[in-house]
């Protein structure tokens, strides 16, 4: 994917959805759950100082998120996304790990399990970009 494309979520699309699904259970549950609940306390920094997984769900901030701001999340980690290369985080860089369409196909997983009123909001947030 180019740095010039814009991330589309295929949340509605259930071959993706299912690919999404798997991709997450094999690289993202063990530390933001099963359930996408996330670890207990998210909101404060664990022992070595570092903030824990949020959760993905609706409790979570990830809806509050551009799908574009996800990717890149994902793909290079929180310090290049902030642009601060001594940002230490748990999150693991998934760049040459997983493809591109493999990171498009977790977050359209996220965004469909939910609630709709919550996914009617972020798809209204992506239109206006």
């Amino acid at each position: 994917m180019a740095e010039t494309d814009r991330v589309v979520l295929r949340d509605n699309d259930p071959a993706i959805v299912a690919l999404g699904a798997n991709v997450y259970e094999a690289n993202c549950a063990s530390c933001h759950g099963a359930d996408l609940e996330g670890q207990a306390n998210w909101r404060s920094p664990g022992e070595d100082g570092r903030l824990l997984a949020p959760p993905h769900d609706e409790t979570g901030h990830t809806w509050h998120h551009d799908s574009d701001t996800l990717f890149q999340l994902t793909k290079y980690g929180v310090s290049a996304l902030i642009n601060d290369p001594d940002y230490a985080s748990n999150m693991p860089i998934y760049d040459g790990v997983l493809s591109d369409e493999e990171i498009i196909a977790v977050i359209s997983y996220i965004k469909s399990t939910w609630p709709e009123e919550i996914r009617a909001r972020h798809t209204e947030m992506e239109n206006r970009q």
